[in-house]
């Protein structure tokens, strides 16, 4: 189990109140990174998919 876990779990998460210098590294910059990288994964991984899924048609029809 990570740190970031624990303490979370029975106090406060010091890590949330770090000051980062640069921007992306904390707070409200890390959440949208983080949800524009979920979404860009989830997008990839449906059009892997679906290409495999069309590759396996064509193979299996023809």
């Amino acid at each position: 189990m990570r740190k970031g876990n624990f303490v979370s779990w029975f106090g406060k998460d010091k890590e949330a109140e770090r000051f980062y210098l640069l921007p992306g590294m904390g707070g409200k910059a890390l959440q949208q990174k983080r949800k524009f990288m979920l979404w860009w994964g989830i997008g990839v991984g449906l059009l892997v998919s679906f290409l495999l899924a069309g590759l396996m048609y064509w193979m299996c029809r023809g």
